[in-house]
């Protein structure tokens, strides 16, 4: 059956399993949405196309499967841009299908022309293409979904021209079987894994669905391990030889360097990572990533490898080792409570609070933060119970993240208890957003941690010997903004309270903003 191509793309996304869209129609796209209802795919529609962008990587993050955006021509591909940078750099799998115009050589000043929209797409993403023709945008839209599966998940962009859109073609093939070629790590690397005495794990964001490999290896190794910020949770908050997610402690190179054998899981082991120039490592160096652009420490034994074949193959390996090893708990208990006392120093009034929340947030809590100090400090002292549960804008640290972030996780979620945490400044970015919370009854706190100013800046600025001038800004009545959209709001006066509030946002029949100060815990 013949359709227009912009309707066939629906048809085709809904054949390859997609289920919701986000995104905001235009006069240039409206084609794509033609035949999204007849094809049985939910469309949520943001207020800002960087808002549908966020919430593609959020309901991504939250269901393991692609996120897929619809925007217009121009102003809708540079709105999402910052998203898909988001996605790009903390391996989300984004699609962005937007329209173009026909032709921009030889005409100017048409809506929404750029000089060249796919390049500028291109600077932010894994690739940019254009599809002139229905052949074209079927082969793309499964080259996406394809290396989503079976590479490392970055975001993708595919333009049409409007033409092309609104032009007849036949429906898109049906889609093909794919294999992942994972590589078994050599056989005879498995001498050295079993004979080390003080092996060290750090586990990235790449392992955050092989945690209970993760876990089966540490047990037979005796070994101990980092996280980092992005893969907490893949190791167990009560394995007394865990090192936590406190990767960024100047002093964990020190015990790196005791390790006599460092793997490195599914991580880059990035300055966002690190945030300093070596990981500190003096041993054996193992790195294991399904991307070997990441592969840079030199010696190294390089296993480009799914991170869960991997973790299974030396779980099976391993399953009659009996660890031996020079790690102590107590030693590793001693080094987090001091570095737990470095962070309470460093962010005054912060621990307290995470301490509370994590006490009284259901056990299956999706958690999206924003680039604030009390996510800062959080990411290094609350670990998570599981993987894949605290979502944040790691590399490209975009602000305004977290509220549309977690409203696609809700909606990726049903059911199933989500919450945002954003800063009084990053709130501002993405405050329009909460309209879609309220539209579609998503009971989902939104803890605005207001500390009155760029806080993170500030202090940066103070060390650096620098004036700190432009890091205050006028704040509104959030609670009365919150309201505005149709939220409810919440302004506990001390902890207990701020437990109380969460758990009936989570009651509630739409969103709450829960505004939260330092002094709550003074």
């Amino acid at each position: 059956m013949q359709r227009p191509l912009g309707a066939q793309i629906s048809h085709m996304l809904r054949d390859r399993g997609v289920e919701v869209i986000f995104g905001i129609p235009g006069v240039h796209n409206q084609e794509m949405y033609r035949g999204i209802e007849e094809a049985g795919i939910t469309h949520v529609l943001a207020r800002h196309e960087q808002g549908a962008g966020f919430m593609a990587d959020g309901y991504a993050r939250a269901t393991g499967n692609p996120g897929v955006a619809y925007v217009i021509t121009g102003p809708g591909v540079c709105n999402v841009m910052t998203p898909m940078g988001q996605a790009y750099s903390d391996s989300v799998p984004l699609l962005v299908i937007s329209s173009c115009l026909d032709e921009t050589a030889a005409t100017r000043g048409q809506l929404h022309q750029m000089k060249d929209q796919r390049i500028a797409a291109a600077t932010v993403c894994d690739w940019s293409e254009e599809a002139r023709t229905a052949e074209a945008a079927y082969a793309l839209i499964d080259r996406a979904l394809g290396e989503f599966a079976l590479q490392r998940p970055r975001s993708k962009h595919i333009q049409v021209p409007i033409g092309a859109l609104e032009a007849l073609a036949a429906p898109a093939p049906a889609a093909g079987n794919t294999v992942a070629p994972w590589t078994i790590p050599p056989e005879a690397s498995l001498a050295g894994f079993l004979s080390a005495r003080k092996p060290l794990f750090v586990f990235g964001g790449g392992a955050v669905r092989a945690g209970y490999a993760a876990r089966g290896v540490l047990r037979r190794l005796g070994a101990a391990s980092f996280s980092t910020y992005a893969g907490r949770g893949v190791v167990s908050p009560d394995d007394p030889l865990s090192y936590g997610s406190m990767l960024a402690r100047p002093d964990s190179a020190r015990i790196i360097a005791e390790a006599d054998l460092v793997i490195a899981v599914g991580t880059e082991l990035a300055e966002t990572d690190l945030w300093r120039r070596e990981l500190g490592a003096t041993g054996d160096f193992v790195q294991v990533d399904i991307d070997p652009a990441g592969f840079a420490q030199p010696g190294a034994l390089n296993i480009c490898c799914d991170a869960h074949v991997f973790l299974e193959w030396l779980s099976e390996h391993a399953a009659d080792h009996t660890p031996d090893t020079d790690w102590s708990a107590a030693d590793v208990a001693a080094t987090r409570a001091r570095w737990r006392s470095e962070i309470a120093a460093e962010r005054p009034g912060i621990l307290p609070v995470c301490d509370a929340l994590r006490a009284v947030l259901p056990e299956d809590v999706m958690i999206y933060s924003d680039m604030t100090q009390f996510a800062y400090a959080a990411k290094e002292v609350w670990d998570m119970d599981r993987p894949g549960q605290w979502h944040h804008p790691y590399g490209f640290g975009t602000l305004g993240y977290a509220t549309p972030a977690a409203i696609g996780g809700a909606i990726g979620r049903k059911g199933q208890p989500t919450m945002a945490i954003i800063g009084d400044y990053g709130f501002h970015y993405t405050m329009q957003e909460l309209g879609v919370a309220v539209e579609l009854g998503l009971n989902l706190p939104v803890l605005l941690w207001d500390n009155g100013k760029l806080g993170e800046i500030e202090d940066s600025m103070v060390r650096a010997q620098i004036a700190p001038n432009a890091v205050v800004a006028h704040n509104p009545d959030f609670c009365k903004l919150a309201e505005a959209f149709g939220a409810r709001s919440a302004v506990p006066a001390d902890l207990a309270a701020l437990q109380q509030a969460v758990l009936a946002a989570f009651e509630a029949d739409g969103p709450t903003l829960i505004y939260v100060t330092p002094q709550i815990a003074a």
